[in-house]
């Protein structure tokens, strides 16, 4: 008895449920129509030369935007900073501790710190005027340049930019304004790179210092198994600590962009 009742009611949901799917598929809403999206730059009208020159000033300054992490790293105080923090991680021999997003956003902030003199003459020589409407966009890029080729003849050597200006074939600058960017930044570079490394061979000394006597005594013991690494690093950790280290670094580096 109780299987036919099943069955009855089972039939009845189903004759309801076939009735109601046309009711429904009736009042299905139609899909809603895909609008039309038009993305249109400068002028309409084809003979318009307004608006291909914005759209080559907006496709320019896509360009510099994506070449701006470039000119961070070759044109700024950047690049002999955070070489420099990484001569110290290696030489403590903690391997990632400070890790990476610490040594580059400590290096990003201090090249803000250094850099600032010349941003803030860019920003009131250069951005503010072209924001205004008061001077065009060349004369904003030759405005900008000046601090900039200030900043970096001032730590470039004599000798690097000589490399360059000799293999361009390019006449000797009376000042540093008249030497091109394509010769000065790269001279920076390595003027730089050699800056770091110095810096970082004066780091690297106290540290071998103690691993060469941490070794030298545990051969003496007979514990030629026991990796130096492990029993140098308290001590040499102990050592920056004492010494307050990571001011003495920062201080050195700002001294030398100072003078």
């Amino acid at each position: 008895m109780k299987s036919k009742v099943l069955v009855l009611s089972g039939t009845a949901i189903l004759c309801l449920l076939l009735a109601a799917s046309p009711y429904a598929m009736a009042q299905e809403p139609a899909p809603l129509p895909i609008p039309n999206i038009n993305i249109d730059i400068g002028s309409n009208d084809p003979g318009d030369p307004s608006g291909a020159a914005s759209t080559v000033s907006i496709v320019l300054l896509i360009t510099l935007l994506s070449l701006a992490p470039s000119f961070l790293v070759m044109m700024t105080s950047f690049a002999r900073i955070v070489i420099v923090l990484g001569f110290v991680r290696t030489s403590l021999s903690t391997h990632q501790m400070p890790p990476n997003p610490v040594l580059i956003g400590l290096a990003l902030f201090l090249s803000f710190f250094v850099m600032a003199p010349t941003f803030s003459e860019i920003n009131s020589t250069a951005l503010q005027p072209f924001l205004n409407g008061e001077i065009e966009q060349s004369e904003a890029l030759s405005n900008a340049a000046i601090p900039l080729k200030e900043f970096m003849g001032k730590h470039t050597r004599e000798k690097d930019l000589k490399l360059f200006l000799d293999y361009s074939n390019a006449e000797p600058p009376a000042t540093i304004q008249d030497v091109p960017l394509t010769a000065l930044v790269p001279a920076f570079a390595i003027s730089e790179l050699k800056s770091a490394f110095q810096m970082g061979f004066m780091i690297f000394i106290p540290f071998l210092v103690i691993d060469m006597v941490v070794a030298s005594t545990l051969m003496s013991m007979g514990m030629m198994m026991l990796p130096p690494v492990m029993i140098s690093l308290p001590f040499k950790i102990l050592l920056f600590i004492l010494v307050d280290g990571w001011y003495m670094v920062v201080k050195s580096l700002l001294i030398s962009f100072s003078t």
